[in-house]
């Protein structure tokens, strides 16, 4: 349970946004509360946003935000909601770190939001309390913070701390949020706005592909899917993956074809490779640990698969992006 309780009082937030952040990941905090506003005719949320050295931030889309200053130590308010994206270490030093550290104790609630996860885990705020990343991050992020519970849920609320995975659950974490503070029927409302009739719990898995419908229209499908998605560092036969699913190969055949236009052999090899691209791009990572994570034996078949899918080789790739 959060300490997050409900009243009349407005809550203040103050939003924390790191440079090469999500702007779907600022949005969906921003536009639930102003939404919030909206609907009760009032203001029931107020709040400010901050920025490690109170200079724009520059959005991983190119949009510059422009920011009510710089975060530090007496930051104050209910909600403090850090926002994190790539290069943490090059946007959160030392300082920030410290600052985050300090002030969290004078917040009822504190959020990391995307990759601002690995700053509350790296100030252990949420050490010995369960949290979650986004699924690209999942196995790092647990393997970098032993002493935290990792959970793969779209958010996680252990206490005072908030983790979410991405863009959608923290719109869903900010539903929750509404929800607790001013009641279900103006988390509704809100939700309405949006035409948001999707709303997930907070234990809900992350899905590494977002299947949307299809797990209602075509559920043998979604099935293969996600066995594809568990076994992308040992990938199975078709035939298995077939048997697995409960279904004969040939159908699994049609039904791919049907609703996809690919075979499941090169879905689940494109599945592969776009976790491979993401690894090289985004992590340090060796060439061969990375193969090794997506289900190739052998380095030389997976630097071949990787230049059909992206005209480069892995290591090109790598260097051209450094």
């Amino acid at each position: 349970m959060s300490s997050l309780k409900s009243s009349d009082r407005d809550v203040k937030v103050v939003i924390v946004v790191l440079p090469e952040s999500s702007i779907m990941s600022l949005a969906s905090v921003l536009d639930p509360m102003r939404a919030t506003n909206r609907v009760a005719g009032k203001t029931l949320f107020e709040w400010k946003i901050l920025s490690p050295d109170g200079e724009p931030v520059l959005l991983t889309c190119g949009v510059s935000i422009a920011v009510d200053g710089a975060f530090s130590a007496r930051a104050q308010g209910d909600c403090l909601l850090v926002i994190g994206g790539f290069n943490l270490d090059r946007h959160a030093q030392k300082p920030f770190i410290a600052s985050l550290q300090a002030c969290a104790r004078h917040f009822s609630v504190v959020a990391g939001i995307e990759s601002g996860c690995w700053l509350l885990a790296r100030c252990g705020l949420v050490n010995g309390r369960a949290a979650t990343a986004h699924w690209e991050e999942l196995e790092d992020f647990a393997l970098a913070f032993p002493d935290v519970s990792v959970r793969a849920d779209r958010f996680v609320t252990d206490g005072k701390f908030w983790t979410s995975g991405g863009a959608s659950p923290t719109f869903d974490m900010m539903l929750h949020m509404i929800r607790q503070r001013f009641g279900s029927a103006v988390a509704l409302d809100v939700a309405s706005i949006f035409v948001y009739d999707e709303t997930h719990a907070s234990t809900d898995a992350q899905p590494l592909v977002s299947l949307g419908r299809m797990e209602a229209l075509d559920p043998e499908l979604a099935r293969a899917i996600r066995l594809m998605e568990r076994t992308l560092d040992r990938p199975l036969s078709i035939a298995t993956l077939a048997l697995r699913a409960g279904q004969s190969q040939r159908k699994l055949e049609m039904r791919f074809a049907r609703a996809l236009g690919i075979s499941p052999g090169n879905y689940y090899l494109r599945l592969r490779l776009q976790t491979a691209q993401r690894l090289v791009s985004d992590t340090q990572l060796s060439i061969r640990e990375v193969a090794l994570r997506c289900g190739f034996d052998s380095l030389s078949s997976f630097s071949r698969a990787f230049k059909r899918q992206y005209g480069d080789s892995p290591m090109k790739l790598r260097h051209g992006r450094n």
